[in-house]
């Protein structure tokens, strides 16, 4: 009998930790659809744009493959903890970045020259490439597939292997 009783208690127990992580794992996916309720989805917008380089972007003329579109601001602290992810994926990976509400170019490249960031930037100075895309907060990335779909969206901090693998899932 008392073999029974410990063994039903250890089923009892990874039974409850089971819940327990199914239970956080449903809040997470909760609090990231509520934070991505007002993004685009579905084909990506128009984006067309002169970067501070000097270069034109436009999204059209990167389709064939997964692209990484990442809105960040200077003024924002988890931004700032993703910058150097964010710079070794622009190595690796297709990608255009839009400072949000950053200032104007002067002030964006002076950032980017202090931190030591060499990725492509649109600056958003007005907002309005930010709007159409549905940004309310940064950091936001679109994971953009061939087609020019939007595959994936993530608002807030997200890991270099968390972006690699939704890249790699977007070219599936």
């Amino acid at each position: 009998m008392k073999f029974k009783s410990k063994r039903n208690s250890k089923l009892s127990r990874l039974w409850r930790i089971f819940l327990q992580g199914l239970l956080i794992v449903a809040i997470i996916v909760g609090v990231n659809l509520w934070r991505t309720r007002d993004a685009v989805s579905g084909p990506a917008p128009l984006l067309s744009a002169t970067t501070l380089n000097g270069s034109h972007f436009e999204i059209s003329e990167h389709l064939g493959k997964p692209l990484f579109v990442h809105f960040w601001a200077e003024w924002c602290p988890i931004c700032s903890l993703e910058e150097e992810s964010i710079q070794s994926l622009s190595r690796d990976y297709e990608m255009i970045t839009v400072a949000m509400s950053s200032g104007d170019n002067e002030a964006v490249r002076a950032y980017m020259k202090q931190s030591g960031l060499s990725f492509e930037v649109i600056n958003d100075e007005s907002g309005q490439i930010s709007q159409e895309w549905g940004v309310q907060a940064v950091p936001a990335t679109f994971v953009i597939d061939a087609a020019g779909e939007i595959r994936f969206v993530e608002m807030g901090y997200s890991s270099r292997l968390g972006l690699i693998l939704r890249h790699w899932l977007a070219g599936k």
